[in-house]
């Protein structure tokens, strides 16, 4: 779930389409909180949770994920996964074609019960250019950037990648880091078992030509480098 940063922010997230008033309402989204609403948690409910806690704690719902029905809070990242989501990102967004461009953090809605906040997607640049939303469809994506981090790592290897891969998404990356660099795995759809293969295991530098052509010194990945 990414959150708005403004100061005079809203108690409860803007509703991003009428559909989504078809879960539950704002009122009620909390009412049994710790327990889930009726009816479990959905994709839409994120965009009803206040950023404060229940009880009034800052920024509790500002780093959360629902993944397969269940609300997953994301632990702080230590500073080898903010070096590589920056640095990534930036890199994949230079080199992308004008119809793509590369984001951090922000939603996918994939279904009723799956809503999964990847450290990077590169999307349609129509849907990247809308300031306006709060998450993207499969089907605007084309790559998903998982980082994997100790709290992350059965998530990331085992029980998001089936998910992305069954809703579509072409490529995924998980990127592990071994001894302070990034290694970087490289999977791709197969149309037929809607499942992934593993194509290829970069360390040093990352070079491929699909989605698009990218090539990436992974071992300088420093903005300031360019």
């Amino acid at each position: 779930m990414t959150t708005n940063g403004d100061d005079d922010r809203p108690t409860m997230r803007d509703v991003t389409s009428t559909a989504e008033q078809l879960s539950h309402s704002a009122e009620d989204v909390l009412a049994n909180w710790p327990y889930p609403p009726e009816g479990g948690w959905t994709a839409d409910d994120l965009d009803r949770l206040p950023l404060d806690g229940p009880h009034g704690e800052p920024d509790f719902f500002a780093r959360v994920e629902l993944v397969d029905g269940a609300l997953v809070f994301m632990s702080p990242q230590k500073r080898f996964h903010e070096h590589v989501l920056i640095g990534l990102r930036v890199r994949l967004d230079q080199q992308a074609p004008e119809k793509l461009g590369a984001v951090s953090q922000m939603d996918l809605k994939l279904d009723t019960n799956w809503r999964p906040c990847p450290d990077i997607v590169v999307a349609d640049a129509a849907a990247v250019a809308d300031m306006a939303r709060t998450f993207y469809e499969a089907d605007e994506v084309h790559l998903v950037v998982e980082i994997v981090s100790p709290e992350s790592a059965h998530r990331d290897r085992s029980v998001k990648p089936p998910k992305y891969a069954k809703s579509g998404i072409p490529y995924y990356w998980r990127v592990e880091n071994h001894e302070n660099k990034p290694v970087v795995y490289v999977f791709q759809l197969d149309p037929a078992t809607s499942a992934y293969g593993l194509v290829a295991i970069h360390r040093g530098r990352l070079s491929v030509d699909v989605p698009f052509p990218i090539d990436i010194d992974l071992d300088n990945l420093s903005v300031r480098a360019g």
